[in-house]
């Protein structure tokens, strides 16, 4: 299971890097589950990764097809592996697949895979049932889904029973995605995580002193990365290649700067 860590800006990232994260996640935590880093400090992020490890940047809820396909073209200029975009105010499947495939489309043209968010909370969002959203990405083309909570004041496995999210990740596999856990999860929930078969659980408030808006703890995060097991060497999961090989070793980045499977057919 491959850990993901959420940070909000380079000094976070470094963080992430040194306790052993997987994946490096650029989000604004004060501005929602998906709250988008400005460009500027995406950049800046990236210089700090340096290519250590894969780099995914949160997009916010899609608004129109344009702006997202412009978000998403901007965000893969400046080099991240995925891009993730949820549907927070989109009850309609027929309006979320033509988002989708707008931002497809735009992440194809430039190396960027998609990964798109469903809400664990979706009513209280006015989105989409979590399995709907799975059949919009499989339709779409994108690489994976992530099941997270709109609203962080209650964790995922208080609003979905552990029964709901396996199969859910069964209906993702099915379709051919990777499939991730977030909201609000911390380390005692990672075995639980680990035994219905997530590829990727990802998390910030758990790794932070001070909540989900402070800072990102090396400490924590190398605690978080040994109770999500060992770290998997890359591979494809049923032709679902999660994560590109690290081509920088992590010493070297470290010197440079100290709902039900069935339902997974639903059609609105």
């Amino acid at each position: 299971m491959q850990l993901l860590i959420s940070v909000a800006g380079p000094a976070d990232a470094r963080a992430a890097l040194r306790g052993g994260g997987d994946v490096i996640d650029a989000k604004d935590p004060r501005h929602g589950a998906l709250g988008p880093v400005p460009l500027h400090r995406l950049a800046s992020i990236r210089a700090a990764v340096a290519g250590a490890r894969p780099l995914s940047a949160a997009l916010g809820d899609a608004a129109s097809e344009e702006a997202l396909a412009g978000a998403v073209a901007a965000a893969a200029a400046l080099g991240v592996a995925f891009v993730k975009v949820g549907f927070a105010g989109v009850v309609s499947e027929a309006r979320a697949r033509r988002l989708a495939v707008a931002a497809q489309r735009a992440a194809t043209e430039v190396g960027t895979r998609l990964v798109l968010v469903a809400y664990a909370d979706w009513r209280r969002a006015e989105s989409l049932a979590p399995a709907r959203v799975v059949a919009v990405a499989a339709n779409a083309g994108a690489a994976g889904v992530l099941l997270d909570t709109a609203n962080k004041g209650a964790p995922l496995f208080t609003i979905e029973s552990p029964v709901s999210v396996a199969a859910w990740i069964v209906a993702a596999h099915a379709a051919g995605l990777f499939a991730a856990l977030a909201g609000g999860l911390s380390g005692p929930e990672f075995p639980l995580a680990r035994s219905l078969g997530v590829d990727v659980v990802g998390v910030r408030g758990a790794a932070c002193v001070g909540g989900r808006t402070g800072r990102v703890s090396r400490t924590r995060v190398a605690t978080l990365r040994a109770l999500a097991g060992a770290a998997p060497a890359p591979r494809a999961l049923a032709g679902r290649r999660i994560l590109a090989e690290r081509d920088v070793e992590l010493p070297e980045i470290v010197g440079r700067d100290d709902e039900v499977l069935h339902a997974a057919r639903e059609r609105a």
